[in-house]
Protein backbone atom coordinates (compact mmCIF):
# COMPACT_ATOMS: atom_id res chain seq x y z
CA UNK A 1 0.00 0.00 0.00
CA UNK A 2 1.69 3.99 -0.72
CA UNK A 3 0.90 6.71 0.10
CA UNK A 4 -1.65 9.15 -1.68
CA UNK A 5 1.14 11.02 -2.79
CA UNK A 6 2.51 7.59 -4.53
CA UNK A 7 -0.82 7.05 -6.35
CA UNK A 8 -1.23 9.87 -7.33
CA UNK A 9 2.49 9.98 -9.48
CA UNK A 10 0.83 6.82 -10.58
CA UNK A 11 -2.39 8.17 -11.80
CA UNK A 12 0.20 10.49 -13.67
CA UNK A 13 2.61 7.97 -15.08
CA UNK A 14 0.18 7.12 -18.32
CA UNK A 15 0.99 3.60 -20.65
CA UNK A 16 2.59 4.71 -23.82
CA UNK A 17 0.52 2.31 -26.09
CA UNK A 18 1.68 3.95 -29.89
CA UNK A 19 3.70 6.80 -30.91
CA UNK A 20 1.56 9.76 -29.97
CA UNK A 21 -1.58 7.59 -28.44
CA UNK A 22 -1.51 6.85 -23.94
CA UNK A 23 -3.41 5.70 -21.47
CA UNK A 24 -4.67 6.21 -18.03
CA UNK A 25 -6.31 5.11 -15.47
CA UNK A 26 -9.60 6.14 -14.08
CA UNK A 27 -10.21 5.14 -10.52
CA UNK A 28 -13.20 3.69 -9.12
CA UNK A 29 -14.71 6.20 -7.37
CA UNK A 30 -18.77 6.76 -5.49
CA UNK A 31 -19.06 9.88 -7.65
CA UNK A 32 -20.80 9.85 -11.01
CA UNK A 33 -17.90 10.74 -12.68
CA UNK A 34 -14.58 11.44 -13.00
CA UNK A 35 -12.61 14.26 -11.48
CA UNK A 36 -11.55 17.09 -14.10
CA UNK A 37 -8.46 17.68 -12.89
CA UNK A 38 -7.51 13.98 -12.85
CA UNK A 39 -8.24 14.18 -16.47
CA UNK A 40 -6.34 18.11 -17.08
CA UNK A 41 -3.35 16.64 -15.56
CA UNK A 42 -3.16 13.25 -17.38
CA UNK A 43 -3.81 15.12 -20.72
CA UNK A 44 -1.05 17.41 -19.83
CA UNK A 45 1.33 14.59 -19.24
CA UNK A 46 0.37 13.14 -22.57
CA UNK A 47 1.24 16.41 -24.52
CA UNK A 48 4.53 16.49 -22.32
CA UNK A 49 5.69 13.15 -23.17
CA UNK A 50 5.99 14.22 -26.67
CA UNK A 51 7.50 17.63 -26.27
CA UNK A 52 11.36 17.72 -25.58
CA UNK A 53 12.23 18.30 -21.71
CA UNK A 54 13.82 21.37 -22.24
CA UNK A 55 11.02 22.87 -23.18
CA UNK A 56 8.37 23.68 -20.07
CA UNK A 57 4.65 23.60 -20.65
CA UNK A 58 3.68 27.77 -20.44
CA UNK A 59 -0.22 27.64 -20.96
CA UNK A 60 -2.66 25.04 -21.15
CA UNK A 61 -6.59 25.55 -22.56
CA UNK A 62 -9.03 22.70 -22.12
CA UNK A 63 -12.59 21.94 -22.19
CA UNK A 64 -14.29 19.33 -20.49
CA UNK A 65 -16.22 17.98 -23.59
CA UNK A 66 -18.56 14.93 -21.06
CA UNK A 67 -18.89 13.61 -18.04
CA UNK A 68 -15.41 10.96 -17.46
CA UNK A 69 -17.02 7.37 -16.30
CA UNK A 70 -15.04 6.34 -13.12
CA UNK A 71 -13.68 2.77 -13.02
CA UNK A 72 -13.39 3.28 -17.07
CA UNK A 73 -9.49 3.78 -18.65
CA UNK A 74 -8.82 6.80 -20.90
CA UNK A 75 -7.16 6.91 -23.97
CA UNK A 76 -5.14 10.37 -24.65
CA UNK A 77 -4.71 10.94 -28.36
CA UNK A 78 -1.94 13.78 -29.04
CA UNK A 79 -1.68 15.53 -32.00
CA UNK A 80 1.79 17.68 -33.11
CA UNK A 81 0.30 20.34 -33.90
CA UNK A 82 3.61 22.72 -34.64
CA UNK A 83 7.80 22.38 -33.26
CA UNK A 84 8.76 25.68 -34.05
CA UNK A 85 12.20 26.82 -32.99
CA UNK A 86 10.97 28.76 -29.71
CA UNK A 87 7.54 26.87 -29.54
CA UNK A 88 5.56 23.67 -29.69
CA UNK A 89 2.08 23.38 -29.80
CA UNK A 90 -0.11 20.32 -29.15
CA UNK A 91 -3.54 19.34 -29.01
CA UNK A 92 -4.38 16.26 -27.12
CA UNK A 93 -8.27 14.68 -27.23
CA UNK A 94 -9.30 12.18 -24.09
CA UNK A 95 -11.39 9.39 -25.19
CA UNK A 96 -13.46 6.82 -23.15
CA UNK A 97 -15.77 4.47 -24.74
CA UNK A 98 -14.98 5.64 -27.98
CA UNK A 99 -16.28 9.40 -27.11
CA UNK A 100 -14.54 12.41 -26.82
CA UNK A 101 -14.95 13.87 -23.33
CA UNK A 102 -12.26 16.26 -22.95
CA UNK A 103 -9.82 18.36 -25.57
CA UNK A 104 -6.83 20.15 -24.49
CA UNK A 105 -4.46 22.43 -26.19
CA UNK A 106 -0.85 23.29 -24.62
CA UNK A 107 2.02 25.18 -25.48
CA UNK A 108 5.40 24.47 -24.48
CA UNK A 109 8.11 27.44 -24.79
CA UNK A 110 12.17 27.29 -24.89
CA UNK A 111 13.39 29.50 -21.83
CA UNK A 112 14.66 33.03 -22.30
CA UNK A 113 15.64 35.89 -21.23
CA UNK A 114 13.26 38.44 -19.51
CA UNK A 115 13.35 41.73 -21.18
CA UNK A 116 11.20 43.13 -18.31
CA UNK A 117 8.91 41.84 -15.50
CA UNK A 118 6.37 42.75 -13.37
CA UNK A 119 3.60 41.02 -10.94
CA UNK A 120 0.93 41.61 -8.60
CA UNK A 121 1.73 41.29 -5.20
CA UNK A 122 1.04 38.62 -2.80
CA UNK A 123 -1.51 38.98 -0.60
CA UNK A 124 -0.79 39.35 3.26
CA UNK A 125 -1.87 36.02 4.60
CA UNK A 126 -1.49 34.10 7.51
CA UNK A 127 1.14 31.51 7.21
CA UNK A 128 -0.12 27.51 6.58
CA UNK A 129 1.64 26.43 10.00
CA UNK A 130 -0.86 28.65 11.70
CA UNK A 131 -4.02 26.96 9.84
CA UNK A 132 -5.63 23.72 10.22
CA UNK A 133 -5.60 21.04 7.50
CA UNK A 134 -9.01 21.21 5.29
CA UNK A 135 -9.43 17.16 5.82
CA UNK A 136 -9.04 17.39 9.82
CA UNK A 137 -11.50 20.52 9.93
CA UNK A 138 -13.88 19.03 8.01
CA UNK A 139 -14.03 15.36 9.61
CA UNK A 140 -13.67 16.74 13.03
CA UNK A 141 -17.14 19.11 12.15
CA UNK A 142 -18.67 16.17 10.11
CA UNK A 143 -17.64 12.97 11.74
CA UNK A 144 -17.13 11.65 8.69
CA UNK A 145 -15.16 11.77 5.17
CA UNK A 146 -17.39 12.58 2.29
CA UNK A 147 -16.64 10.75 -0.52
CA UNK A 148 -15.31 13.12 -3.29
CA UNK A 149 -12.23 13.70 -0.04
CA UNK A 150 -9.75 11.03 -1.52
CA UNK A 151 -9.34 13.24 -4.41
CA UNK A 152 -7.69 15.81 -2.17
CA UNK A 153 -6.09 13.02 0.19
CA UNK A 154 -2.87 13.59 -2.00
CA UNK A 155 -2.80 17.52 -0.72
CA UNK A 156 -2.60 19.71 2.01
CA UNK A 157 -5.00 21.93 1.77
CA UNK A 158 -5.90 25.06 4.39
CA UNK A 159 -8.46 27.65 3.50
CA UNK A 160 -7.22 30.93 4.40
CA UNK A 161 -10.86 32.23 5.84
CA UNK A 162 -12.61 30.10 8.41
CA UNK A 163 -15.18 27.11 6.62
CA UNK A 164 -18.80 28.52 6.97
CA UNK A 165 -21.14 25.90 7.85
CA UNK A 166 -25.02 27.72 7.92
CA UNK A 167 -26.66 30.39 5.69
CA UNK A 168 -26.39 32.85 8.21
CA UNK A 169 -22.55 32.70 7.95
CA UNK A 170 -23.11 33.89 4.43
CA UNK A 171 -24.02 37.23 5.19
CA UNK A 172 -21.77 40.16 3.56
CA UNK A 173 -19.44 37.09 2.09
CA UNK A 174 -17.58 38.30 -0.74
CA UNK A 175 -17.12 35.60 -4.13
CA UNK A 176 -13.61 34.81 -2.76
CA UNK A 177 -11.28 32.18 -1.13
CA UNK A 178 -8.04 31.43 -0.55
CA UNK A 179 -5.86 28.59 0.25
CA UNK A 180 -2.34 27.01 0.95
CA UNK A 181 -1.92 23.86 -0.90
CA UNK A 182 1.25 21.07 -1.38
CA UNK A 183 1.41 17.75 -1.48
CA UNK A 184 1.47 14.99 1.56
CA UNK A 185 4.77 13.88 0.57
CA UNK A 186 7.95 14.47 -1.89
CA UNK A 187 6.88 14.42 -5.68
CA UNK A 188 9.93 13.10 -8.39
CA UNK A 189 11.88 16.34 -9.28
CA UNK A 190 10.82 15.95 -12.56
CA UNK A 191 8.90 19.16 -13.78
CA UNK A 192 6.49 17.86 -15.52
CA UNK A 193 5.31 15.79 -13.26
CA UNK A 194 5.70 18.83 -10.74
CA UNK A 195 3.17 21.04 -13.11
CA UNK A 196 0.84 18.31 -14.02
CA UNK A 197 0.72 17.02 -9.99
CA UNK A 198 -0.96 20.91 -9.55
CA UNK A 199 -2.80 20.93 -12.87
CA UNK A 200 -4.43 18.31 -11.01
CA UNK A 201 -5.53 20.16 -7.91
CA UNK A 202 -6.02 23.65 -9.45
CA UNK A 203 -9.46 22.38 -10.31
CA UNK A 204 -10.19 21.39 -6.88
CA UNK A 205 -10.93 24.81 -4.68
CA UNK A 206 -11.57 27.16 -7.90
CA UNK A 207 -14.79 27.26 -7.87
CA UNK A 208 -15.67 27.47 -4.60
CA UNK A 209 -15.32 31.38 -5.33
CA UNK A 210 -18.21 31.52 -7.22
CA UNK A 211 -20.38 29.50 -4.30
CA UNK A 212 -19.03 31.18 -1.77
CA UNK A 213 -21.63 33.96 -1.24
CA UNK A 214 -24.68 31.60 -1.45
CA UNK A 215 -24.20 28.51 -0.14
CA UNK A 216 -21.53 26.95 2.85
CA UNK A 217 -18.42 25.23 0.90
CA UNK A 218 -19.47 21.87 2.72
CA UNK A 219 -22.13 20.31 3.87
CA UNK A 220 -25.05 19.50 1.64
CA UNK A 221 -25.09 20.69 -2.14
CA UNK A 222 -28.02 22.93 -3.22
CA UNK A 223 -26.10 23.36 -6.81
CA UNK A 224 -24.96 20.35 -9.18
CA UNK A 225 -21.21 22.16 -10.25
CA UNK A 226 -20.02 20.95 -13.33
CA UNK A 227 -16.20 22.40 -14.59
CA UNK A 228 -16.86 23.65 -18.11
CA UNK A 229 -13.36 24.41 -18.97
CA UNK A 230 -10.20 25.34 -17.28
CA UNK A 231 -6.85 27.99 -18.61
CA UNK A 232 -3.38 27.99 -17.12
CA UNK A 233 -0.42 29.88 -17.63
CA UNK A 234 2.98 28.89 -16.26
CA UNK A 235 5.11 31.64 -15.14
CA UNK A 236 7.61 30.44 -13.29
CA UNK A 237 9.39 26.87 -12.29
CA UNK A 238 7.81 26.18 -8.65
CA UNK A 239 7.30 22.65 -6.46
CA UNK A 240 4.07 21.03 -5.98
CA UNK A 241 5.29 19.99 -2.62
CA UNK A 242 6.35 22.86 -0.87
CA UNK A 243 3.96 25.55 -0.09
CA UNK A 244 1.60 27.26 -2.62
CA UNK A 245 -1.07 30.62 -1.86
CA UNK A 246 -4.00 29.97 -4.09
CA UNK A 247 -6.09 32.77 -4.21
CA UNK A 248 -9.34 32.74 -6.14
CA UNK A 249 -12.01 35.09 -6.95
CA UNK A 250 -15.00 35.55 -9.26
CA UNK A 251 -15.83 38.41 -11.24
CA UNK A 252 -18.79 37.12 -12.33
CA UNK A 253 -21.98 34.68 -12.31
CA UNK A 254 -24.89 34.82 -14.70
CA UNK A 255 -26.89 32.55 -16.65
CA UNK A 256 -25.94 29.89 -14.99
CA UNK A 257 -22.53 29.80 -15.63
CA UNK A 258 -19.76 31.60 -12.97
CA UNK A 259 -16.37 32.64 -14.13
CA UNK A 260 -13.40 31.92 -11.81
CA UNK A 261 -9.92 33.34 -11.60
CA UNK A 262 -7.24 32.50 -9.45
CA UNK A 263 -3.22 33.31 -8.56
CA UNK A 264 -1.03 30.98 -7.23
CA UNK A 265 1.91 32.23 -5.50
CA UNK A 266 4.78 30.76 -3.62
CA UNK A 267 6.74 31.22 -0.43
CA UNK A 268 8.81 33.76 -1.26
CA UNK A 269 5.87 35.83 -2.83
CA UNK A 270 6.48 34.91 -7.07
CA UNK A 271 3.49 34.90 -8.53
CA UNK A 272 4.21 31.28 -10.91
CA UNK A 273 0.68 30.32 -11.68
CA UNK A 274 -2.55 32.16 -13.11
CA UNK A 275 -5.80 30.06 -13.97
CA UNK A 276 -9.29 30.89 -15.18
CA UNK A 277 -12.39 28.33 -15.41
CA UNK A 278 -16.05 28.75 -15.92
CA UNK A 279 -18.38 26.32 -14.04
CA UNK A 280 -21.87 25.65 -14.69
CA UNK A 281 -24.23 25.74 -11.98
CA UNK A 282 -27.91 24.02 -11.58
CA UNK A 283 -29.75 24.10 -8.87
CA UNK A 284 -29.92 20.69 -6.84
CA UNK A 285 -33.29 18.56 -8.49
CA UNK A 286 -35.40 17.73 -5.24
CA UNK A 287 -38.36 14.98 -5.37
Amino acid sequence: MGSPVDHLVDLLDLEQIELNIFRGRSPEEELQRTFGGQVAGQALVAAGRTVDAGRPVHSLHAYFLRPGLPGVPIVYQVDRIRDGRSFTTRRVLGIQKGRSIFALTADFHLPEPAAFEHQDAMPDVPDPESLPSALDEVSARIGERPPFISRRQPFDIRYVERLRWTKEELVGVEPRSSVWLRTNGRLPDDPLIQVCALTYASDMTLLDSVRAPVEPLWGPRTFDMASLDHAMWFHRPFRADEWLLYQQESPVATGARGLARGQIFDRQGRLVVSVMQEGLFRPVARG
